[in-house]
């Protein structure tokens, strides 16, 4: 089937089969920023902004993106330098596997809630398994990206 979207701003036209997943098509396209962990949705390492919100695209249907904006880690480190870079300031990544999917989630929180406390942070970050961290540092690069709009 045809499917049309727009990925990281651009228009993009492709052939997907009917069950394609969207972390499979984004792939297929040559954006490879966006990985598949555990494949069920619970690992964070997929995640994508569909329509500003964050999607595991392991577990979407590309069908599903027809007409959406969706957003990868490639196109988020050109539209919005200041978040990659508050979690390189604040050591927000330490082996760099789950850190697309960390600026991913933390790019819908920033869009969508920029008074975010760090409670919320925290609960907005809790799909993202991170195994080097903490979760802290995560935590004070999100803070940082905030206080800085």
């Amino acid at each position: 089937m045809k499917l049309a979207f727009e990925l990281n701003g651009a228009p993009v036209e492709t052939e997907a089969e009917p069950d394609a997943l969207l972390v499979d098509v984004i792939r297929g396209l040559g954006l490879t920023g966006t990985k598949e962990g555990c494949g069920v949705g619970v690992c964070g390492l997929c995640t994508v902004l569909v329509d500003d919100l964050p999607v595991s695209s392991c577990l979407y249907l590309a069908a599903c993106a027809r007409g959406s904006q969706v957003w990868t880690a490639e196109g988020l480190a050109r539209e919005e330098p200041e978040l990659v870079q508050a979690f390189v300031e604040h050591e927000g990544m330490q082996c760099g596997i789950c850190t697309p999917g960390q600026v991913m989630a933390a790019a819908a929180l920033v869009r969508g809630c920029p008074g975010a406390s760090e409670a919320e942070i925290r609960d907005h970050q809790a799909g993202n398994l991170c195994r080097c961290t903490g979760y802290q540092t995560i935590v004070e690069s999100v803070r940082a990206c905030l206080a800085s709009r």
